[in-house]
This record gives structure tokens, sequence and C-alpha cells, in this order.
């Protein structure tokens, strides 16, 4: 029998008197837990009321997800993981989430309505178009150039926009602000260049007047938010709350945000936003402390047939890797930041890493690696290289990830695929066994480092030590 868990705690505000003022794209577990919950924080002191949510879609799981919350009054189950013990809240902030179609027309004339004054966005760090050859928007990705060829029917969120704004300026309302809520460097600016680059290519003078008329904040977002599972789900019911999908999170959230919306915005400082020029810096900080961190710890639990984050922070080579790289070779470069303690931010780092309740895996760590890695381990490579500094603990970090995608653990099991780009990967990792130097060549990832004869020396050496000895042993060796 399912123990009973404290009532989830409900609105404090009448929903029937919420207004619409957000679209938000993306209705994934981080939105619930992250922007929802912001708001539902706000409109609970009574403030802003005519800035609810209303959720949307452009993928076939969005449909899922808009039948499961339709069926609860689009209520958000979310449950935040406390050591000192759960709790659980339903967020009211989304009040209608609209028909997710493959012509999106319920979208853009939703984004077309004038008291719509922000969009917003939580379509992963993987769903900008970027080409990783160039870093840039590219317009020549399949989904991308549909819209182009077809700008009344597009099958993109960025497409859609591009329509709705062109709506909104033929009829003389002036353009919402759009909002990227996703965990990537300069989101605001990578949203400009997609919504943009994707107007380009049916109408450029609305493109032009995108890139002049349009705000795109730059945002940091940070709160870990594990998927959905039979867990999950059982937890929920220990509320008495039999919900399909809720949400669990950790206790700790953050917003950095730029005050850039001409069209107004919700007062987000009333409800815990840091609103700052400085997005960039505590952006940077975030990316490489953090996630650098997560990356950090994902391939040696992975390795060492590690299951769970938590279980990863208790093994003490783990721990010990994870803080001389930090120590030595990220926090270093980290520039400064505004009122913070790089030094107290990586304790709390460790903390939250080391939440048990939270239960996040090492595979969700180790997956994607092609797309996160020059996002969030690349950029410390190279400063460290410039400044003459240590790159052995993030040459290890790399050589890890190579014998990761290798596809075996140390103990011999298989590892399922865990990149998009999981064949490729693989082949270049097992020709590296051979010829360490070919995993550097993957120019997307590393660029020109590999003609940086130090850092491919000490990934040679890592990669080969790894092979010879075992991960433990190797760890051993770099944290003595």
């Amino acid at each position: 029998m399912t123990p009973q868990l404290p009532a989830p705690r409900l609105p404090a505000y009448d929903r029937s008197k919420l207004t619409p003022g957000i679209v938000h794209i993306g209705l994934g577990n981080f939105h619930r837990a992250h922007m929802a919950v912001y708001l539902d924080d706000l409109f609970a002191q009574g403030l802003c009321h005519d800035w609810a949510i209303l959720g949307a879609g452009v993928r076939e799981g969005d449909a899922r997800m808009r039948a499961a919350l339709k069926a609860q009054d689009c209520l958000s189950t979310v449950i935040e993981l406390d050591p000192k013990g759960k709790s659980a809240r339903r967020i009211g902030s989304m009040i209608d989430f609209l028909p997710v179609e493959a012509d999106n027309a319920a979208l853009i004339a939703a984004m077309a309505r004038p008291e719509i004054r922000i969009v917003s966005l939580t379509v992963t760090e993987g769903g900008y178009f970027i080409d990783p050859a160039t870093g840039r928007f590219d317009p020549r990705a399949p989904e991308i150039a549909h819209d182009g060829a077809n700008p009344d029917r597009p099958g993109t969120a960025f497409g859609a926009i591009v329509a709705a704004l062109k709506a909104r300026r033929a009829a003389g309302v002036q353009p919402f602000t759009v909002m990227s809520c996703d965990n990537l460097p300069g989101n605001g600016a990578v949203t400009r260049a997609a919504v943009a680059g994707t107007a380009r290519l049916s109408d450029p003078a609305l493109a032009g007047w995108i890139e002049t008329q349009v705000a795109f904040p730059n945002g940091m977002v940070d709160r870990i938010t594990p998927a959905t599972g039979p867990r999950e789900r059982e937890m929920a019911r220990a509320f008495g709350l039999d919900d399909p999908v809720p949400v669990t999170c950790e206790p700790f959230r953050q917003w950095v945000l730029e005050d850039d919306f001409p069209a107004g915005r919700p007062a987000f400082e009333q409800a815990g936003v840091t609103l700052t020029p400085h997005v960039h810096a505590f952006e940077m900080m975030k990316i490489r402390i953090l996630n650098g961190g997560h990356a950090t710890i994902a391939y040696p639990g992975g390795l060492m047939d590690i299951e769970y984050v938590h279980e990863a922070m208790a093994h003490p080579l783990i721990r010990g890797f994870l803080d001389r790289v930090e120590r030595e070779e990220i926090i270093p470069y980290v520039p400064p930041v505004p009122d913070t303690d790089l030094g107290a931010y990586y304790r709390l780092i460790v903390e939250r890493f080391s939440n048990p309740e939270v239960a996040d895996t090492e595979r969700r760590l180790c997956l994607d690696g092609s797309n996160r890695q020059p996002k969030f381990i690349i950029p410390s490579i190279r400063d460290a290289l410039a400044a003459g500094g240590r790159v052995e603990g993030l040459a290890l970090v790399s050589a890890l990830w190579c014998r990761y995608c290798q596809g075996m653990t140390d103990s011999g099991a298989a590892i399922a695929p865990n990149d998009p780009n999981w064949d490729y990967l693989q082949a270049q990792a097992r020709a590296a066994n051979q010829i360490p130097r070919v995993w550097l060549q993957m120019k997307p990832i590393y660029g020109d480092l590999v003609d940086h004869p130090r850092f491919v020396a000490a990934f040679t050496r890592a990669l080969e030590a790894l092979r010879a000895r075992g991960t433990a042993a190797v760890l051993k060796d770099y944290i003595g």
C-alpha cells in the first residue's frame, strides 16, 4: 500500500480570474518546475494575473502531454525532493494547452493575439538547428527548409513564431518578446538567429524587421528535474494524486534574466528572478561549473556501472576527480560574477549533485555528449591552454567520454546507444584505440584542439591508461 504524504499545496489564487499573457512552447518537466513555478508564486502574491500561460507544442509527444494536462485542468504536480522531507504543490499558472496541429494554425493564431506579450520556449539545447561545424543556425536543416518553402504551414516552433510575427506586423500590433528558457549559451541571441534565419528564407524584409524590432532577452536557467517514470508517478500517488505526468525536482532553482521586454513583462523580480545586464557572467559560471561538473562525473560513473548521480558523488574516486578538475582546471578560468563567491557556488553544486532524493541517473548525464561537450567542457580546455594551465583532468574527461562511446563498461557490460550520433561516435572511439588523436579530429566538437600538442599528449596518455588499467586505477592516479 502506498504510504500517504501531506496533501499537496493548491494554487493560492482564483484561477478563473487569470488571463493569458504568455504562450509557452515545450511543456516538458523543466518548464513546469521552473518558469511555471515562478509565475505561480507571483500569482499567489496577488500580482500579474494577466500573465497566465497558454501551453503549446509542435511535436508528437506534445499532443500526449496536452491530453494528460487537459484532463486535470492544466494543473501540474511539482514534487520538491528535499532530503529533509518531500513536498508537493499543484501549479496553476497555465490555463490552457493549445491544440497540437501539423500546420500549427492554433498556435499561430494564439501568438497573434495582442494580449500575448511574451512567447517563451523550452525546446532543448539541441532544438535550435545549430550546425555543429560552424556553431551557427543552419537554414539548410530539412525542417527549417520546409518552413521556408511553406511559411503559412510551418512545422517548427520558429516557423510558427515567424508566421505570428508577420500577422502582428500586418495588423499593426506590437511584436511579442521571444524568451528562450533553454540551457545554452547566449540563448536569446541563438533564438534571434533561428527566428530571423527562418524568416529570411521566405521574406528577407520580415527577417530584417525581426532583427531590429523584436526583443530576445538572454537568460540563465537552473533546476535539476529528472525524467518522469514509475517512481515519480508512485510518489504522486503517495500525495493522493493520480497524475500520469508529475514533475520531480530539487529544492534549488535559479533564473537570471536580461530586462528587455518592450511589450511588458510580469514582475519577475517579485518571485525571485535576478534581472541583470550581466547574464553572460552567470551563464558562464553555471555552464562551466555545474554543466561541466555533470560532464566530469558522468562518464567515469557510466564506465564503473554506477546508476545514480548521488552514488557517483559518494564514490571517493569520482568525487575526488570532480574536486580536482573543478578547482584546478575549470573554476580558475571562470570570470567574476556579481555578488557571487565561486567557491561557495561550487560547494552548493556538490550539495545538489549529492541529493539522494533526486535520483538523477548517470545515463542521463552521459546522454548527447556530442552536443554537450562542445558547450560545457571544450571552452574550459581552451581557456586553460591559453593561460598555460593544467589540462590533464579535462583531457581525462575527454578520454573517459571516448572510452564510454566504445560501448562497454569496465565490467564488460554493454552500453546502449546514448547519443544522436552514437554510431559515428562508436566508430571514432574504436578507431582511437589504435590512433588516439582520431577522436580529437572530430572538428565539430574539438575544432583545432587536435593541433595543440600538449592537449593531444595528455589525451593520448589518459586514453591509453584507461585501456590498459581501467577507470578506477586512472582516477586514483590523477587524484593522488
